[in-house]
């Protein structure tokens, strides 16, 4: 009820634990609260929040355009209800290092568990797409020392992104991974692999674990969980699937609705209002204050 029954402090314990296995650990991407509460319910590891659907969310394109504050408040909203750790995507740090050590904290006061931070040059591009720029190695260590300097909670997991894949080469992601990872980055993010052969490679090469980006349209294939723990890859996200779903969906039933002026087609794709009211635990709030659910779905329509 309200807020998730497990403290920041304690998600990011237990994220930073399960690190420290050998499982998968699996995000998918909440593009709202009610999504990350329902990652939780199917019983994933954690909850991912993206730019891209933060961005797309206000109509926007994931160019850099959404700032330190809509980025923490959304994060907040997401993590206060769910018990899950939340891994959240911070561009460029919104800025350099000082910037960036700033962006640290902010999410810490956030209760999110850890953020990445990339070595794009801005205006930022989405990762799987044409035309990035990177910053010299220089510059992306100094973003994360800052990162791993301003952490007030030893516990926050700071992961380092790296865009040089599809800039440098392969073998310039290997350099760059290794750069950061001494820089002290807990995690990388190594984005937009070829293949099955590059994550296993990257996977080989540090003594810190790799996370994969499995998004839809993008540069690399979707492999399967059972392949990327067979490649060694420690966290697999996927960034903006829900919300595609979601707004496929939308999509679709807006076009019926012009059409035959009704939804009663589809309303067996729809999520009851039965299921939404246990989503959002309307019972929980009953047994707090009676007067909040005293009513009954009786009679209304399946």
């Amino acid at each position: 009820m309200l807020h998730s029954s497990t403290t920041p402090s304690a998600k990011r314990a237990a994220f930073r634990q399960a690190l420290a296995g050998t499982d998968l650990l699996r995000f998918p991407g909440a593009f709202n609260p009610l999504s990350g509460r329902l990652v939780q319910r199917h019983g994933f590891e954690g909850v991912y929040v993206s730019g891209a659907v933060l961005s797309a969310d206000l109509g926007l394109p994931d160019v850099g355009l959404t700032t330190l504050t809509e980025v923490a408040g959304r994060s907040a909203q997401i993590a206060r209800v769910t018990d899950l750790p939340v891994l959240v995507d911070a561009d460029t740090g919104f800025g350099e290092p000082l910037n960036v050590a700033r962006t640290v904290q902010v999410m810490e006061d956030a209760g999110v568990a850890g953020l990445h931070v990339e070595d794009q040059v801005n205006p930022k591009r989405c990762g799987h797409l044409e035309g990035k720029q990177v910053v010299d190695e220089t510059t992306a260590v100094r973003r994360v020392r800052a990162a791993v300097d301003a952490r007030r909670d030893p516990d926050f997991l700071v992961v380092a992104r790296t865009d040089v894949r599809g800039v440098e080469g392969f073998e310039a992601t290997v350099r760059r991974a290794k750069a950061v990872a001494d820089a002290g980055a807990d995690v990388v993010f190594a984005e937009a692999m070829a293949d099955l052969g590059e994550f296993e490679a990257i996977c080989s090469a540090l003594d810190v674990p790799v996370l994969a980006n499995m998004t839809e349209f993008g540069r690399s294939d979707l492999f399967t969980h059972e392949q990327l723990r067979e490649a060694g890859v420690r966290i697999v996200i996927h960034p903006v699937s829900l919300l595609r779903l979601a707004m496929g969906a939308a999509d679709r039933a807006l076009g019926g609705l012009k059409d035959a002026g009704t939804l009663e087609p589809v309303v067996g794709q729809m999520q009851t209002r039965a299921e939404l009211y246990d989503l959002v635990d309307y019972a929980g709030y009953g047994e707090f204050d009676s007067s909040v659910y005293d009513f009954s779905l009786e009679g209304n329509r399946g």
